[in-house]
């Protein structure tokens, strides 16, 4: 796998029937054990599973991490790749982008954008991922509260 993440277009469907149902990579509270885990996701989930999202930064925020894409060597955010039920998943996405206050138009706090993601057996998965919307992105660029470990768990 590249260090650059595979990122597509943002997210801009008018409905979460136009979205690909993928699994969502997360890495910071949403993470199994994070209050928002156990807010939006806790008992919508059919799988975790460790992975690592390559070619993007961690940051340090207010009570939350940021991720922002990162080309420099080495660069990688430690996080899980949640697969949700079926039958919870539009609940789920809508629950997630109202979180992350995900904007159709891509000026939200966060931009939600297709990656590719590596799993612990080594898989590479397509999956949503929140990453620091432009603005966000730009003051993490000038002022960096780097998470060198990219783990929030362990920052």
């Amino acid at each position: 796998m590249s260090d650059e993440p595979v990122v597509d277009e943002p997210a801009t469907g008018d409905s979460v029937a136009d979205e690909a149902a993928l699994p969502f990579f997360v890495y910071g509270t949403l993470r199994s054990g994070g209050h928002n885990h156990a807010r939006h996701l806790a008992g919508r989930c059919a799988d975790i599973r460790p992975a690592v999202l390559e070619g993007a930064a961690l940051h340090d925020g207010p009570g939350f991490p940021w991720a922002v894409p990162d080309p420099a060597p080495g660069r990688r955010i430690v996080g899980e790749l949640v697969t949700v039920r079926p039958g919870a998943y539009a609940g789920a996405l809508a629950d997630l982008d109202w979180l992350e206050e995900c904007r159709a138009d891509g000026t939200g706090l966060y931009v939600r954008r297709r990656v590719g993601v590596r799993t612990a057996a080594g898989e590479t998965r397509e999956a949503w991922v929140y990453l620091a919307g432009p603005t966000v992105a730009e003051e993490l660029r000038a002022r960096p509260a780097l998470i060198v470990s990219g783990d929030w768990a362990e920052r």
